[in-house]
């Protein structure tokens, strides 16, 4: 029987150990969707947030996993400070863009081309949190801005105004005119009489 007590101590510690370290992982944030004009500069935003502080330890990773799924490429590290990659399609196109005291991770990438469609992935490990979330990033590279709801809605309410003016304008002059007529018409029929 005391076998079977044990076991079930053991058992109901190592779930609430689990649901510690769980409750201790850290949190990654990411803006999930990014659109860029090709040729242009895009940061990448990730924040994190552990239950303990930022350690001397800490260190992020940043991949890379195209549209087509070919395999991961390694975009930058960071450990005590930045680390560009040696190699690859980031090699000279990639900045440090975080403050690790503001719990800010991101970066920076230069010249957009619409080979870099595909998905961004923000790691954090700060010791002792060392497993957590991974944040993602989509990329989408556009030769141009798209024509979004916000910009249609300007257009629209844009032009509604400049017809509502010229519709007030001419109804001003019209009133005008007819008044110059009746006017005239009193008049030469006064000069009649």
């Amino acid at each position: 029987m005391r076998g079977r007590a044990w076991l079930g101590a053991a058992l109901v510690l190592g779930a609430q150990l689990r649901a510690l370290w769980l409750a201790a992982a850290v949190e990654v944030h990411t803006a999930k969707e990014v659109v860029a004009v090709n040729g242009t500069n895009q940061r990448l935003k990730c924040t994190f947030s552990s239950s303990s502080p930022v350690s001397q330890q800490l260190s992020v990773t940043w991949n890379f996993q195209p549209e087509d799924l070919s395999t991961h490429e390694p975009v930058f590290y960071y450990l005590k400070e930045p680390h560009k990659p040696p190699f690859g399609r980031f090699k000279e196109r990639v900045t440090w863009d975080g403050n690790i005291e503001r719990n800010d991770v991101s970066i920076m990438i230069w010249n957009l081309q619409p080979s870099d469609n595909g998905t961004f992935t923000c790691q954090v490990a700060n010791w002792p949190d060392v497993y957590g979330t991974i944040g993602e990033v989509r990329l989408r590279v556009v030769q141009k801005v798209s024509f979004s709801e916000i910009h249609f809605l300007a257009v629209a309410i844009g032009s509604a105004s400049v017809l509502m003016i010229i519709v007030v304008t001419a109804v001003i002059i019209c009133r005008q005119r007819r008044r110059k007529a009746r006017d005239k018409r009193l008049e030469v029929a006064d000069t009649e009489l």
